[in-house]
């Protein structure tokens, strides 16, 4: 059995098939389902469809509802505190979300702070709902602990991604997804399933001590702020860290990275979500023209040596998307036999 490519489509309606034999209601699938694909659709392979048979252990277990039991615990007229009733963090962050936006609608800038959700995938994947209405998008999420703080060795604080997303004019958005980590867990995962080492400056072994075996980091070990080591500044990624967990975990109440239990799914993870109204500032046109003016000053600008190109944040993701919806998902040998595990486990057949 080796690699397979599958359309953004086909792989859609796998996944949503498979959630609804799981008791998923039907719009509530396509959302998880649409969050799955569209990492993979962007190359995010680390958070695409091979996390689905976690989703299918937890509602299979009862330690995920399977129909969304959100509710908004207080608001204020830009500002609101949801409580995501231990759903399918996907649909909890898509209803937060909304709820964002509309009341950026109203206030010109609103944010939300989740608390009691679950691993809701891509952060970009919610900035960028925030593009459909002329509005910044930002998004935050903490998890489970797998980055040691600078000079330590045990494991406090998540991956703890960061994305905002921000409208251009005839230029594709600018959009910013990245972890806090020097990498994200699940690039250690698929480098374990394709038997690669990892680059040095990544992760440490259980003693604290550089790695690049995947093997050692998933055993004991973990992963480095982002920067890597003290020497390249990884006590910025440390400090980004801790600033998300506080967005997140702290101001909710959901509880911070290190108080989090080991175990998948059995501490609640917590979100925040902001939106700026940019009619509310300036003219819409006017900033995507600067933000036009801006991408291709930057793009355009002197190159290194033996460089030919400058990417703004968002561009190898577009591209890659561009490719994957013409030529397929490809999904490696080892997600292909999850996958088709999964169905035969529910009854419905991987394309």
């Amino acid at each position: 059995m080796g690699e397979r490519r599958i359309s953004a489509e086909e792989l859609l309606q796998f996944v949503m098939a498979v959630l609804s034999r799981l008791g998923v209601p039907g719009d509530e699938a396509r959302i998880v389902a649409d969050v799955l694909v569209s990492a993979d659709l962007r190359g995010v392979e680390s958070h695409g469809v091979g996390r689905l048979h976690f989703y299918v252990d937890d509602l299979v277990l009862g330690r995920v509802r399977p129909v969304a039991e959100t509710r908004v615990l207080s608001e204020w007229p830009s500002l609101a505190l949801f409580d995501g009733g231990k759903s399918l963090g996907a649909v909890v962050g898509h209803r937060a979300m909304l709820h964002c936006l509309d009341m950026a609608e109203r206030a010109g800038m609103a944010s939300v702070t989740v608390t009691n959700s679950n691993h809701y995938g891509i952060a970009g994947y919610y900035a960028m709902m925030a593009l459909e209405r002329d509005m910044i998008g930002l998004s935050l999420t903490n998890s489970r602990a797998h980055t040691v703080p600078t000079f330590g060795r045990q494991a406090m604080l998540g991956t703890n991604p960061i994305a905002l997303a921000v409208p251009a004019g005839e230029e594709r958005p600018w959009v910013l997804d990245m972890a806090t980590s020097a990498i994200p867990l699940g690039k250690v995962e698929v480098a374990q399933r394709k038997g690669i080492p990892l680059r040095e400056g990544l992760a440490v072994d259980a003693k604290g001590l550089p790695t690049t075996d995947p093997e050692m980091v998933l055993a004991g070990g973990a992963l480095l702020p982002l920067g890597g080591p003290a020497e390249t500044a990884g006590y910025k990624g440390y400090g980004l860290s801790v600033l998300v967990d506080i967005l997140t975990g702290v101001l909710s109440g959901g509880g911070y990275c290190a108080a989090m239990s080991p175990v998948w799914c059995e501490s609640p993870t917590s979100h925040f979500f902001a939106a700026i109204r940019i009619d509310a500032v300036r003219p819409v046109a006017e900033f995507k023209a600067m933000m036009d003016r801006m991408i291709r000053d930057l793009r355009n600008s002197p190159k290194a040596e033996g460089q030919s190109r400058i990417m703004v944040a968002g561009e190898p993701e577009y591209e890659a998307e561009t490719q994957r919806r013409r030529e397929g998902i490809p999904l490696g040998a080892k997600v292909v036999e999850e996958l088709e595990q999964i169905g035969a486990r529910v009854g419905v057949t991987l394309p």
